[in-house]
Protein backbone atom coordinates (compact mmCIF):
# COMPACT_ATOMS: atom_id res chain seq x y z
CA UNK A 1 0.00 0.00 0.00
CA UNK A 2 1.28 3.33 -1.17
CA UNK A 3 2.41 5.69 1.98
CA UNK A 4 -0.42 8.06 1.02
CA UNK A 5 -3.03 5.57 1.31
CA UNK A 6 -2.17 4.30 4.49
CA UNK A 7 -1.72 7.60 6.18
CA UNK A 8 -5.50 7.76 5.07
CA UNK A 9 -6.29 4.77 5.75
CA UNK A 10 -4.74 5.59 9.40
CA UNK A 11 -7.01 9.14 9.77
CA UNK A 12 -9.85 7.21 8.39
CA UNK A 13 -9.59 4.63 11.55
CA UNK A 14 -8.74 6.98 14.00
CA UNK A 15 -11.67 9.49 12.56
CA UNK A 16 -14.02 7.70 10.97
CA UNK A 17 -17.30 5.72 12.20
CA UNK A 18 -18.53 8.16 14.98
CA UNK A 19 -21.71 9.83 15.31
CA UNK A 20 -23.02 13.28 14.13
CA UNK A 21 -23.65 14.39 17.14
CA UNK A 22 -20.23 14.17 18.30
CA UNK A 23 -18.58 15.83 15.58
CA UNK A 24 -20.82 19.30 16.15
CA UNK A 25 -19.75 18.81 19.84
CA UNK A 26 -16.10 18.68 18.75
CA UNK A 27 -16.75 22.00 16.78
CA UNK A 28 -18.52 23.88 19.26
CA UNK A 29 -15.61 22.86 21.40
CA UNK A 30 -13.18 24.05 18.76
CA UNK A 31 -14.62 27.25 18.65
CA UNK A 32 -15.03 28.35 22.08
CA UNK A 33 -11.22 27.02 22.70
CA UNK A 34 -10.19 29.22 19.54
CA UNK A 35 -11.44 32.29 21.55
CA UNK A 36 -10.31 31.00 25.33
CA UNK A 37 -8.20 34.23 25.85
CA UNK A 38 -9.25 35.56 29.44
CA UNK A 39 -8.37 32.58 31.47
CA UNK A 40 -5.28 32.53 29.99
CA UNK A 41 -4.32 36.09 30.14
CA UNK A 42 -5.71 37.10 33.22
CA UNK A 43 -3.43 37.38 35.68
CA UNK A 44 -1.30 39.28 33.16
CA UNK A 45 -4.38 41.31 32.02
CA UNK A 46 -4.69 42.11 36.15
CA UNK A 47 -1.07 43.01 36.78
CA UNK A 48 0.18 44.76 33.39
CA UNK A 49 -3.10 46.32 32.60
CA UNK A 50 -4.97 47.25 35.47
CA UNK A 51 -1.99 48.12 37.94
CA UNK A 52 -3.08 44.83 40.67
CA UNK A 53 -0.34 43.21 42.55
CA UNK A 54 0.32 39.48 42.09
CA UNK A 55 -1.24 38.68 45.48
CA UNK A 56 -4.04 39.87 44.36
CA UNK A 57 -4.15 38.28 40.83
CA UNK A 58 -3.14 35.11 42.92
CA UNK A 59 -6.95 35.42 44.67
CA UNK A 60 -8.49 36.36 41.88
CA UNK A 61 -7.14 33.36 40.38
CA UNK A 62 -8.37 30.98 43.28
CA UNK A 63 -11.58 32.30 43.28
CA UNK A 64 -12.03 31.70 39.93
CA UNK A 65 -10.85 27.99 40.76
CA UNK A 66 -13.62 28.40 43.57
CA UNK A 67 -16.55 28.51 40.90
CA UNK A 68 -14.81 25.68 39.00
CA UNK A 69 -14.85 23.20 42.15
CA UNK A 70 -18.54 24.07 42.58
CA UNK A 71 -19.62 23.90 39.33
CA UNK A 72 -17.94 20.32 38.47
CA UNK A 73 -20.34 18.81 41.51
CA UNK A 74 -23.38 21.31 40.44
CA UNK A 75 -23.03 21.11 36.73
CA UNK A 76 -22.78 17.40 37.11
CA UNK A 77 -26.31 17.28 39.10
CA UNK A 78 -27.52 19.51 36.92
CA UNK A 79 -26.65 17.32 33.51
CA UNK A 80 -28.33 14.40 35.12
CA UNK A 81 -31.42 16.14 36.25
CA UNK A 82 -32.38 18.83 33.90
CA UNK A 83 -31.12 17.77 30.97
CA UNK A 84 -27.55 17.47 29.32
CA UNK A 85 -28.35 20.40 26.73
CA UNK A 86 -30.18 22.66 28.69
CA UNK A 87 -27.06 22.77 31.60
CA UNK A 88 -24.51 23.12 28.79
CA UNK A 89 -26.87 26.29 27.12
CA UNK A 90 -27.40 27.93 30.43
CA UNK A 91 -23.75 27.32 31.16
CA UNK A 92 -22.09 28.85 28.17
CA UNK A 93 -24.83 31.57 27.73
CA UNK A 94 -23.79 32.96 31.27
CA UNK A 95 -20.13 32.52 30.71
CA UNK A 96 -20.55 34.68 27.51
CA UNK A 97 -22.18 37.46 29.56
CA UNK A 98 -20.29 37.47 32.65
CA UNK A 99 -16.68 37.36 30.46
CA UNK A 100 -17.87 39.99 28.87
CA UNK A 101 -19.06 42.09 31.91
CA UNK A 102 -15.25 41.25 32.92
CA UNK A 103 -14.00 43.02 30.69
CA UNK A 104 -16.16 46.34 31.99
CA UNK A 105 -15.10 45.84 35.23
CA UNK A 106 -13.43 48.09 37.89
CA UNK A 107 -12.67 47.67 41.47
CA UNK A 108 -11.09 44.71 43.35
CA UNK A 109 -14.02 43.62 44.83
CA UNK A 110 -15.99 43.59 42.17
CA UNK A 111 -13.55 42.18 39.92
CA UNK A 112 -13.19 39.40 42.64
CA UNK A 113 -16.68 38.49 42.39
CA UNK A 114 -16.88 38.60 38.97
CA UNK A 115 -14.13 36.84 38.20
CA UNK A 116 -15.68 33.37 40.24
CA UNK A 117 -19.35 34.10 38.63
CA UNK A 118 -17.05 33.12 35.68
CA UNK A 119 -15.26 30.27 37.08
CA UNK A 120 -18.74 29.08 37.89
CA UNK A 121 -20.18 29.46 35.02
CA UNK A 122 -17.44 28.02 32.68
CA UNK A 123 -17.03 24.86 34.11
CA UNK A 124 -20.82 24.12 34.64
CA UNK A 125 -20.61 22.71 31.31
CA UNK A 126 -18.12 20.26 31.39
CA UNK A 127 -19.56 17.38 33.33
CA UNK A 128 -22.65 18.16 30.53
CA UNK A 129 -20.71 17.98 27.43
CA UNK A 130 -18.75 14.99 28.84
CA UNK A 131 -21.72 12.90 29.80
CA UNK A 132 -23.05 14.08 26.15
CA UNK A 133 -20.03 12.07 24.21
CA UNK A 134 -20.85 9.10 26.50
CA UNK A 135 -24.44 9.28 25.88
CA UNK A 136 -23.82 8.99 21.94
CA UNK A 137 -20.99 7.61 21.53
CA UNK A 138 -20.48 3.52 21.51
CA UNK A 139 -18.71 1.96 24.10
CA UNK A 140 -15.77 0.93 21.90
CA UNK A 141 -15.35 4.42 20.32
CA UNK A 142 -14.65 6.62 23.60
CA UNK A 143 -11.29 6.40 24.64
CA UNK A 144 -10.84 8.01 20.56
CA UNK A 145 -13.84 9.99 21.14
CA UNK A 146 -12.15 11.91 23.75
CA UNK A 147 -9.09 11.49 22.63
CA UNK A 148 -10.33 13.61 19.77
CA UNK A 149 -12.46 15.96 21.88
CA UNK A 150 -8.95 17.05 23.84
CA UNK A 151 -7.14 17.25 20.72
CA UNK A 152 -9.53 20.22 19.64
CA UNK A 153 -9.34 21.64 23.06
CA UNK A 154 -5.49 21.39 23.06
CA UNK A 155 -5.77 23.60 19.03
CA UNK A 156 -8.06 25.39 20.18
CA UNK A 157 -5.76 26.46 23.29
CA UNK A 158 -2.89 27.00 20.94
CA UNK A 159 -4.10 28.82 18.52
CA UNK A 160 -5.83 31.93 20.85
CA UNK A 161 -2.38 31.21 23.40
CA UNK A 162 -0.89 32.50 20.19
CA UNK A 163 -3.41 35.24 19.10
CA UNK A 164 -4.22 36.82 22.11
CA UNK A 165 -0.70 38.84 22.79
CA UNK A 166 -1.52 40.35 19.27
CA UNK A 167 -5.27 40.86 20.04
CA UNK A 168 -3.89 42.34 23.68
CA UNK A 169 -1.71 44.95 22.39
CA UNK A 170 -4.64 46.41 20.81
CA UNK A 171 -6.49 46.58 24.14
CA UNK A 172 -7.62 44.14 26.60
CA UNK A 173 -11.16 44.56 26.26
CA UNK A 174 -10.42 42.87 22.92
CA UNK A 175 -10.09 39.87 24.49
CA UNK A 176 -12.99 39.61 26.95
CA UNK A 177 -15.62 40.23 23.84
CA UNK A 178 -14.18 37.80 21.62
CA UNK A 179 -14.36 35.33 24.21
CA UNK A 180 -17.99 36.23 24.99
CA UNK A 181 -18.51 35.70 21.70
CA UNK A 182 -16.85 32.61 20.85
CA UNK A 183 -18.58 30.93 23.70
CA UNK A 184 -21.60 32.59 22.10
CA UNK A 185 -21.43 30.38 18.89
CA UNK A 186 -20.43 27.50 21.10
CA UNK A 187 -23.80 27.80 22.46
CA UNK A 188 -25.49 28.18 19.10
CA UNK A 189 -23.70 25.35 17.47
CA UNK A 190 -25.06 22.51 20.79
CA UNK A 191 -28.62 24.44 20.63
CA UNK A 192 -28.64 23.93 16.64
CA UNK A 193 -27.31 20.57 16.04
CA UNK A 194 -26.86 18.77 19.82
CA UNK A 195 -30.25 16.91 20.94
CA UNK A 196 -30.80 16.20 24.19
CA UNK A 197 -29.02 12.70 25.37
CA UNK A 198 -29.87 12.34 29.06
CA UNK A 199 -31.74 8.67 29.57
CA UNK A 200 -34.91 8.92 30.48
CA UNK A 201 -36.11 10.84 27.00
CA UNK A 202 -36.63 9.02 23.73
CA UNK A 203 -32.99 8.76 22.73
CA UNK A 204 -30.56 5.46 21.83
CA UNK A 205 -29.08 5.82 24.92
CA UNK A 206 -32.05 6.36 27.16
CA UNK A 207 -33.74 3.04 25.70
CA UNK A 208 -30.50 1.25 26.48
CA UNK A 209 -30.27 2.41 29.74
CA UNK A 210 -34.03 1.30 30.58
CA UNK A 211 -33.27 -1.54 29.00
CA UNK A 212 -30.84 -2.44 31.22
CA UNK A 213 -33.00 -1.25 34.17
CA UNK A 214 -30.49 1.53 35.68
CA UNK A 215 -32.28 3.54 38.43
CA UNK A 216 -31.03 7.13 39.13
CA UNK A 217 -28.39 7.66 41.43
CA UNK A 218 -27.82 10.47 44.00
CA UNK A 219 -24.74 12.52 44.19
CA UNK A 220 -24.09 10.55 47.52
CA UNK A 221 -24.41 7.07 45.76
CA UNK A 222 -21.26 8.75 43.87
CA UNK A 223 -18.99 9.90 47.03
CA UNK A 224 -19.95 5.87 48.02
CA UNK A 225 -19.11 4.55 45.80
CA UNK A 226 -15.52 3.20 46.62
CA UNK A 227 -13.81 2.20 43.56
CA UNK A 228 -14.96 5.13 41.52
CA UNK A 229 -13.12 7.54 44.46
CA UNK A 230 -9.99 5.38 44.26
CA UNK A 231 -9.73 6.24 40.96
CA UNK A 232 -10.65 10.15 41.46
CA UNK A 233 -7.91 9.98 44.20
CA UNK A 234 -5.53 9.12 41.86
CA UNK A 235 -6.03 11.33 39.55
CA UNK A 236 -6.21 14.07 42.17
CA UNK A 237 -2.27 13.64 42.51
CA UNK A 238 -1.37 13.45 38.73
CA UNK A 239 -3.34 17.00 38.13
CA UNK A 240 -1.84 18.70 41.25
CA UNK A 241 1.67 17.04 39.44
CA UNK A 242 0.19 18.54 36.23
CA UNK A 243 -0.44 22.10 37.67
CA UNK A 244 3.34 22.41 38.31
CA UNK A 245 3.70 22.93 34.50
CA UNK A 246 1.93 26.22 34.72
CA UNK A 247 2.71 27.56 37.93
CA UNK A 248 5.91 26.51 39.58
CA UNK A 249 8.12 25.00 36.37
CA UNK A 250 7.89 28.99 35.78
CA UNK A 251 9.25 30.05 38.08
CA UNK A 252 11.78 27.29 38.46
CA UNK A 253 12.59 28.61 34.70
CA UNK A 254 13.53 32.05 36.11
CA UNK A 255 15.49 31.39 38.99
CA UNK A 256 17.54 29.45 36.35
CA UNK A 257 17.91 32.17 34.21
CA UNK A 258 16.25 30.92 31.27
CA UNK A 259 13.95 34.03 30.01
CA UNK A 260 10.47 34.37 29.37
CA UNK A 261 10.97 33.89 25.51
CA UNK A 262 12.82 30.13 26.33
CA UNK A 263 9.79 29.72 28.56
CA UNK A 264 7.54 30.29 26.48
CA UNK A 265 8.89 28.14 23.69
CA UNK A 266 9.58 25.07 26.16
CA UNK A 267 5.59 25.00 27.69
CA UNK A 268 4.18 25.58 24.21
CA UNK A 269 5.70 22.36 23.58
CA UNK A 270 3.24 20.77 25.33
CA UNK A 271 0.32 22.17 23.22
CA UNK A 272 2.31 21.31 20.08
CA UNK A 273 3.43 17.52 20.76
CA UNK A 274 -1.14 17.34 22.07
CA UNK A 275 -2.18 18.61 18.53
CA UNK A 276 0.86 16.56 16.45
CA UNK A 277 1.13 13.16 18.83
CA UNK A 278 -2.93 13.22 20.17
CA UNK A 279 -4.20 11.13 16.97
CA UNK A 280 -1.13 8.72 16.05
CA UNK A 281 -0.89 7.68 20.03
CA UNK A 282 -4.46 7.34 20.02
CA UNK A 283 -4.40 4.94 16.98
CA UNK A 284 -1.12 3.24 18.76
CA UNK A 285 -2.70 2.24 22.01
CA UNK A 286 -6.27 1.41 21.00
CA UNK A 287 -7.50 -1.78 22.09
CA UNK A 288 -4.10 -1.99 24.91
CA UNK A 289 -4.77 -3.16 28.33
CA UNK A 290 -6.56 0.32 30.29
CA UNK A 291 -4.25 -0.63 33.38
CA UNK A 292 -1.30 -0.47 31.72
CA UNK A 293 -2.14 2.34 29.92
CA UNK A 294 -2.77 4.72 33.30
CA UNK A 295 0.44 3.42 34.93
CA UNK A 296 2.10 4.04 32.36
CA UNK A 297 0.60 7.59 31.87
CA UNK A 298 1.25 7.81 35.28
CA UNK A 299 5.11 7.22 34.94
CA UNK A 300 5.63 9.13 32.22
CA UNK A 301 4.04 12.09 33.98
CA UNK A 302 5.64 12.23 37.41
CA UNK A 303 8.35 10.71 36.41
CA UNK A 304 9.10 13.51 33.62
CA UNK A 305 8.18 16.25 35.85
CA UNK A 306 10.83 14.54 38.28
CA UNK A 307 13.78 14.85 34.94
CA UNK A 308 13.31 18.95 35.68
CA UNK A 309 15.48 18.32 38.96
CA UNK A 310 18.63 17.38 36.43
CA UNK A 311 17.55 20.40 33.72
CA UNK A 312 19.67 22.90 35.19
CA UNK A 313 19.79 26.01 33.17
CA UNK A 314 19.46 24.21 29.93
CA UNK A 315 16.36 25.24 27.86
CA UNK A 316 16.80 22.03 25.99
CA UNK A 317 16.74 19.35 28.64
CA UNK A 318 13.41 21.65 29.89
CA UNK A 319 12.17 20.67 26.52
CA UNK A 320 12.52 16.86 27.08
CA UNK A 321 11.40 16.90 30.20
CA UNK A 322 8.18 18.34 28.36
CA UNK A 323 7.84 15.99 26.12
CA UNK A 324 8.01 12.87 28.24
CA UNK A 325 5.15 14.50 30.31
CA UNK A 326 2.94 15.40 27.93
CA UNK A 327 3.42 12.09 26.51
CA UNK A 328 2.04 11.25 29.13
CA UNK A 329 -1.08 13.65 29.43
CA UNK A 330 -1.61 12.41 25.83
CA UNK A 331 -1.84 8.79 27.34
CA UNK A 332 -3.77 9.22 30.47
CA UNK A 333 -6.43 12.27 29.51
CA UNK A 334 -8.86 10.28 26.93
CA UNK A 335 -8.17 6.78 28.70
CA UNK A 336 -9.35 8.49 32.04
CA UNK A 337 -12.20 10.13 30.69
CA UNK A 338 -13.38 6.65 29.28
CA UNK A 339 -13.12 4.69 32.64
CA UNK A 340 -15.00 7.54 34.44
CA UNK A 341 -17.81 6.80 31.66
CA UNK A 342 -17.55 2.82 32.36
CA UNK A 343 -17.80 3.13 36.16
CA UNK A 344 -20.80 5.16 35.90
CA UNK A 345 -24.37 4.07 35.11
CA UNK A 346 -26.06 6.02 32.23
CA UNK A 347 -28.30 8.05 34.56
CA UNK A 348 -25.66 9.33 36.52
CA UNK A 349 -22.93 10.22 34.01
CA UNK A 350 -23.64 13.67 34.75
CA UNK A 351 -22.63 13.17 38.61
CA UNK A 352 -19.30 10.73 38.07
CA UNK A 353 -18.01 13.51 35.34
CA UNK A 354 -18.92 16.49 37.73
CA UNK A 355 -16.80 14.37 40.65
CA UNK A 356 -14.15 13.47 37.95
CA UNK A 357 -13.73 16.90 37.35
CA UNK A 358 -13.64 18.27 40.85
CA UNK A 359 -10.13 16.09 41.30
CA UNK A 360 -8.74 18.73 38.61
CA UNK A 361 -10.34 21.58 40.52
CA UNK A 362 -8.53 20.56 43.49
CA UNK A 363 -5.76 20.34 42.32
CA UNK A 364 -6.06 23.56 40.54
CA UNK A 365 -5.93 25.07 44.34
CA UNK A 366 -3.66 22.45 45.98
CA UNK A 367 -0.96 22.10 43.09
CA UNK A 368 0.49 25.94 42.47
CA UNK A 369 0.19 26.13 46.58
CA UNK A 370 2.13 23.22 47.59
CA UNK A 371 4.54 23.07 44.72
CA UNK A 372 5.15 27.32 45.72
CA UNK A 373 5.83 26.14 49.30
CA UNK A 374 8.21 23.19 48.51
CA UNK A 375 10.30 25.70 45.75
CA UNK A 376 10.18 28.39 48.13
CA UNK A 377 11.32 26.43 51.87
CA UNK A 378 12.97 22.82 50.21
CA UNK A 379 14.25 23.82 46.64
CA UNK A 380 13.69 22.71 43.18
CA UNK A 381 14.82 19.08 44.12
CA UNK A 382 12.04 18.72 46.53
CA UNK A 383 9.47 19.27 43.87
CA UNK A 384 10.50 17.45 41.29
CA UNK A 385 10.93 14.61 43.89
CA UNK A 386 7.37 14.87 45.05
CA UNK A 387 6.09 14.97 41.59
CA UNK A 388 8.14 11.97 40.68
CA UNK A 389 6.95 10.21 44.11
CA UNK A 390 3.07 10.98 43.08
CA UNK A 391 3.34 10.43 39.65
CA UNK A 392 4.49 6.64 40.80
CA UNK A 393 2.22 6.43 43.76
CA UNK A 394 -0.87 7.02 41.03
CA UNK A 395 0.87 4.51 39.08
CA UNK A 396 0.56 1.95 41.69
CA UNK A 397 -2.92 2.94 42.66
CA UNK A 398 -4.08 1.77 39.20
CA UNK A 399 -2.10 -1.02 39.46
CA UNK A 400 -3.90 -2.41 42.26
CA UNK A 401 -7.38 -1.42 40.93
CA UNK A 402 -7.08 -2.99 38.00
CA UNK A 403 -5.61 -6.11 39.75
CA UNK A 404 -8.37 -5.57 42.03
CA UNK A 405 -11.62 -4.83 39.88
CA UNK A 406 -10.38 -8.24 37.49
CA UNK A 407 -11.84 -9.98 41.03
CA UNK A 408 -14.41 -7.45 42.04
CA UNK A 409 -17.53 -9.99 43.05
CA UNK A 410 -20.86 -8.99 41.69
CA UNK A 411 -19.28 -6.14 38.97
CA UNK A 412 -21.19 -5.69 36.12
CA UNK A 413 -18.08 -4.96 34.49
CA UNK A 414 -15.26 -6.86 35.94
CA UNK A 415 -12.45 -5.22 34.10
CA UNK A 416 -13.12 -2.05 33.47
CA UNK A 417 -9.27 -0.57 34.93
CA UNK A 418 -8.22 -3.83 33.22
CA UNK A 419 -10.19 -3.93 30.19
CA UNK A 420 -10.03 -2.88 26.37
CA UNK A 421 -12.31 0.10 25.63
CA UNK A 422 -15.20 -2.31 24.20
CA UNK A 423 -16.63 -3.17 28.22
CA UNK A 424 -20.18 -1.40 28.73
CA UNK A 425 -20.85 0.44 31.56
CA UNK A 426 -21.29 -0.96 35.01
CA UNK A 427 -23.74 0.25 38.02
CA UNK A 428 -22.66 2.69 39.85
CA UNK A 429 -22.29 1.02 43.51
CA UNK A 430 -18.90 -0.96 43.95
CA UNK A 431 -18.29 -3.12 47.38
CA UNK A 432 -14.90 -1.46 47.05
Amino acid sequence: MPGSARISAAFSKTVGGLPRQFWWLWTSTLVNRLGGFVVTFLALYLTADRGYSASYAGLVAALFGLGAAIAAVGGGVLADRIGRRPTALVAQLSTAVFTAVLGFTDGPVAIAVVAFLVGLANNASRPAISAIIADVVPAKDRVRAYSLNYWAINIGFGVSAAAAGLIASHGYLTLFVLDAVSTLLCAVVVFVKVPETRPGDTTPAAEAADARGEARVGLGTVFRDGRFMAVVGANLLLAVVAQQGSTTLAVSMGQAGISTTGYGFVIGLNGLLIVLLQLPLTQLTSGRNRTALLVAGALLTGWGFGLTALAGSSAAFYAVTVTVWTIGEIINAPTMMSLVTELSPATARGRYQGVYSLSWSLASFLGPAAGGYLLQHAGGGAVWGACAVCGTAAGLAFLLLGRHSAIQPGAAVPDALGGSETSSAPVASSPA
